[in-house]
């Protein structure tokens, strides 16, 4: 072939090329290999518009370095904008954790979870275990709130204790039954019975839970239960006989309910089983005095267990004066 022959061949196939570009692209984008010959980047992330450098989108192993060094294929538009197919909402978080190495994360939960869901997408770890260890650290904050769960049925009553692990202190609170007497005494004794329980929360929290109940026929009674049974109850009821009329008060044990608190603890984390854990159950419930105007009286549950049942009586007596005198009341 002439020199000349060769001269033309080479200008037609120059003049082809330039005509008609390679397959892999087309006039809407282009597909490049390589973002290396490049030091600025200008990225459009779902319509959100981002300008860097490949040195920070290089500076972990993420899908964002292989897409600067070739490894993976970046869609570039006719501007020259690389196009990632993501939601840019949190993109932002994602280079300044890229920058600086760290990045403050967001509040709400839901926001904190799309964060997560990008660093995985763009496959940068370090992003990655930043977002999990910030929500480790919001559930344990809400794990330790001290919530008072409100019962609404007996069923959800008996579910909820038949499935706790921990010892369950419940209170029962029913000041709109109608047997109660709203005597200025009787509603000081509810609001401290009301008040220790608040106080109980708060001294055993996460070891025991507490539960409020304002439903059923007692007005005020405290219940004690341990692997799902009843161990105890302590009813704060008590009935005055005058020469009128029969009322129904409130007392306030305070002594009793501590104490029966303190002995449920025995179930917490299974240590009753251990040694001697029986045992000092039986012998708190055999040999413990009671105070004056309390009696116990012990009911079987099925076979030696027996639930220790404390109520309050008051005792009135009448004097000797005729009729229209002042009753005496003695506790």
């Amino acid at each position: 072939m002439s020199a000349e022959a060769s001269v033309g061949s080479h200008a037609a196939n120059s003049a082809d090329s330039a005509i008609a570009p390679p397959s892999c692209y087309n006039t809407d984008e282009q597909r490049h290999p390589s973002l290396l010959g490049s030091k600025y980047v200008k990225l459009n992330v779902g319509g959100t518009l981002h300008y860097t450098t490949v040195q920070t989108l290089s500076k972990e192993d993420s899908l964002l370095r292989r897409m600067c060094n070739g490894e993976t294929e970046a869609t570039i538009d006719p501007e020259g904008w690389v196009v990632l197919d993501r939601c840019g909402r949190h993109f932002g978080v994602v280079l300044n954790f890229l920058r600086d190495g760290s990045v403050p994360l967001p509040d709400d939960c839901r926001e904190l979870d799309e964060v997560l869901k990008e660093a995985q997408y763009y496959q940068i770890q370090g992003l990655v275990q930043h977002c999990l260890s910030a929500m480790q650290k919001k559930k344990d904050i809400l794990e330790s709130v001290c919530g008072i769960p409100m019962i609404t049925s007996a069923k959800e009553e008996q579910r909820m204790i038949a499935s706790c692990k921990k010892p369950v202190v419940k209170l029962q609170n029913n000041r709109g039954n109608n047997k109660y007497s709203y005597t200025s005494n009787s509603d000081d004794n509810l609001l401290k019975n009301i008040e220790l329980f608040d106080k109980l929360v708060l001294r055993f929290n996460g070891r025991v839970l507490f539960v409020k109940d304002v439903l059923g026929d007692e007005i005020c009674c405290w219940s004690f239960y341990g692997e799902g049974r009843k161990i105890a109850e302590v009813c704060c009821t008590s009935i005055v006989y005058a020469t009128e009329k029969k009322q129904t008060k409130v007392e306030f044990p305070e002594a009793r309910i501590f104490e029966e608190t303190l002995n449920i603890l025995i179930y917490e984390n299974n240590r009753r089983s251990g040694p001697g854990g029986l045992h000092l159950l039986d012998s708190r419930g055999s040999g413990s005095s009671l105070g004056a105007g309390q009696s116990e009286e012990e009911g079987a549950t099925g076979g030696d267990r027996r639930v220790r049942r404390i109520h309050v009586r008051r005792h009135i007596m009448h004097d000797e004066r005729g009729h229209g005198q002042q009753t005496v009341y003695k506790d």
